[in-house]
């Protein structure tokens, strides 16, 4: 019977483990050993060992520059993300009339395509015609270049991606509704404030969820692409060239394949690196129910 159940099991994740095996694990294998040649997309790859690696971190300041990029939008972004998704989960879960409403049009942005989305945002970011912009005229400020100056296409596309949290906040909200009642009117009878509720309470039960949702934002804000290339390809003096972006352009531009898969592997072990650390120090904040301390 155990065999029986263990080939039922195999049967029905065969077609993800194909999938993954073609086209996850294959490519990770293929990049790696490309990262360790000389690769221009004809002909056999000439081996140079770390070669691409030493002049990743020794000759390359673009390199450098869009490590800088994605460290500044990630510190930007990824806090605001975490707060505001929070917070109009909060909002969102509160007995008021028409709610359902404003959790579709909360949600609607995340479902978008991101070329669709760059674009959009690409006149509302517009210097003379911008609705931004004439939002700022109404203080009597001067028109912002948000795209054209470097001092300002980072928040731009911190504002432009704050505005698809709604996948976040559908995520909170179903921890939000997990959380018993019991444990909230206890607080109550204790002479609890929102205060103390949120913080003895809310918080605690929904760190799991902030945890999760923590890692996913950081992997994603560290692949950072398409906004950059349909906005500004990397512009301007490249204050948003991205890491992904050099990727993009070493690879597919420069023709450069063995030096963009070596560009690769060092973020994937990045990415590897900086979520172990969170793993590590997540058991100092995250909490989960039944878990002795």
């Amino acid at each position: 019977m155990a065999r029986r159940e263990a080939a039922t099991g195999l049967l029905w994740v065969q077609a993800w483990f194909v999938g993954f095996v073609l086209f996850t694990l294959g490519p990770i294998v293929g990049a790696t050993y490309l990262a360790f040649t000389d690769w221009q997309g004809q002909g056999a790859p000439r081996w140079v060992g770390f070669g691409n690696f030493v002049e990743i971190f020794t000759a390359d300041p673009l390199f450098w520059q869009s490590v800088k990029v994605t460290a500044v939008f990630a510190i930007l972004y990824l806090p605001a993300s975490l707060v505001i998704g929070f917070a109009m989960a909060m909002l969102m879960n509160q007995k008021l009339a028409g709610v359902t409403v404003f959790r579709t049009v909360y949600y609607l942005p995340s479902v978008l395509s991101g070329v669709a989305v760059a674009i959009l945002w690409n006149f509302v970011f517009h210097r003379e015609y911008g609705v931004l912009n004439w939002f700022v005229g109404l203080f009597g400020l001067d028109p912002i270049p948000w795209l054209q100056d470097p001092r300002w296409v980072i928040p731009a596309l911190v504002i432009m991606q704050l505005w698809g949290v709604g996948s976040s906040i559908i995520i909170y909200l179903g921890g939000l509704q997990g959380i018993p009642t019991e444990l909230y009117e206890v607080a109550r009878i204790d002479g609890a404030g929102w205060w103390g509720v949120l913080r003895h309470v809310t918080l605690p039960m929904m760190s799991p969820v902030i945890f999760f949702q923590l890692v996913l934002g950081l992997i994603a804000t560290f692949q950072v692409f398409t906004q950059a290339y349909v906005m500004t390809q990397g512009g301007p003096d490249d204050a948003s060239y991205f890491y992904a972006l050099n990727i993009y352009n070493r690879a597919f531009v420069e023709l450069r394949l063995g030096y963009a898969s070596a560009l690769a592997v060092v973020l994937f072990i990045a990415i590897v690196a900086v979520t172990g650390i969170i793993f590590k120090t997540s058991k100092a904040w995250v909490y989960y129910a039944g878990e002795s301390r």
